[in-house]
């Protein structure tokens, strides 16, 4: 074993902000259990420097967590052109879905707009699978 084995993944803290996205929702009515829609909805959008932070790549997989949830998503970059550390968007989805709150203060909503959880690496790991 080498020294690098022991340390922890590095971690940050960000804010997610869900989104609908028209491909995605083509995907879902085509198959809503295929690859397609898996490959646009279980993904998370960071600013550049977030993702050199946690020392991960496009297309690499990462852990999203928080006290209601955990879900392991591929990362992506935003590719916006204004930098937003600490935030990151995510389509509607059963994966986003699982760090949401049933908590809806009277409203009957669920908050998908400001979703705090912690980022690490999950190399290795591969994207949640949906249970039928």
């Amino acid at each position: 074993m080498d020294f690098g084995s022991f340390l922890a993944a590095p971690e940050i803290k960000v804010k997610i902000i869900t989104y609908r996205d028209i491909f995605q929702d083509k995907a879902m009515l085509e198959n809503r259990f295929g690859e397609e829609y898996r490959d646009l909805s279980a993904v998370v959008k960071l600013d550049p420097a977030d993702l050199k932070q946690l020392d991960v790549k496009k297309g690499e997989t990462v852990i999203l967590k928080n006290s209601f949830g955990r879900v392991v998503v591929k990362a992506e970059e935003s590719g916006y052109e204004t930098p937003h550390r600490g935030i990151a968007y995510m389509p509607k989805s059963p994966w986003s879905n699982m760090l949401i709150s049933d908590e809806t203060g009277g409203t009957g909503v669920p908050k998908f707009k400001d979703i705090s959880v912690t980022v690490t690496s999950a190399k290795g790991e591969k994207v949640t699978e949906l249970m039928l």
